[in-house]
């Protein structure tokens, strides 16, 4: 009997480490790692105009949801399939107001003493969206070695015209899963 259980909780817990990617219909490898989805395109497009045709990407959001249905805030992790780059995206959609650029937006990771990321030296738009922050300069390495430790952070984003800053909760729990599947799947297309 005692072996019949011992099989059966091997069976019960066993099954999600064996989980293979699936396939979406959109043509990309999917992959949940807990709080985080990791996805890859079938193709790479060196000449894309944005990210999408030659990254693969993972993100997280809020729980609070936009008119859309979807999280007001979100965190993008992608991975460069051309360069191996790694770049942390933080994108900005709430229902009503915006990012307030006069303000930096802060990342807290537990009792340590929050990183300020102010517009222009450590956070940049590209590919002409006006809501999708990227991080640059030496912040960026040292947000995605924390990142990679904690398991959870503080994002706080000041709107135009709010004197308090929005705070979400972040779930940092499968990053380190999604930059593995992001990194096994980088080349895993038809062309190469």
């Amino acid at each position: 009997m005692r072996n019949a259980i011992c099989l059966a909780a091997l069976l019960a817990l066993g099954g999600p480490a064996l989980a293979q990617p699936l396939h979406h219909s959109s043509g990309e490898w999917r992959e949940y790692h807990r709080d985080w989805l990791a996805a890859c395109p079938d193709n790479i497009d060196e000449d894309a105009a944005d990210f999408y045709g030659y990254s693969c990407f993972a993100s997280t959001g809020s729980a609070e949801l936009n008119d859309a249905s979807l999280p007001a805030y979100k965190l993008t992790l992608i991975h460069n399939r051309l360069d191996g780059e790694i770049d942390l995206a933080i994108t900005v959609a709430p229902a009503s107001g915006e990012y307030d650029v006069e303000r930096p937006i802060l990342l807290r990771f537990g009792g340590e003493a929050p990183i300020a990321l102010s517009w222009g030296s450590d956070i940049e738009t590209r590919h002409n969206v006006t809501n999708q922050f990227f991080l640059v300069g030496a912040d960026r390495e040292a947000v995605l070695a924390r990142m990679a430790e904690r398991n959870a952070l503080t994002l706080s984003v000041p709107l135009v015209g709010v004197e308090k800053p929005v705070e979400s909760w972040m779930s940092l729990r499968g990053v380190l899963a999604s930059l593995d599947f992001m990194s096994t799947y980088a080349r895993r297309v038809a062309q190469y």
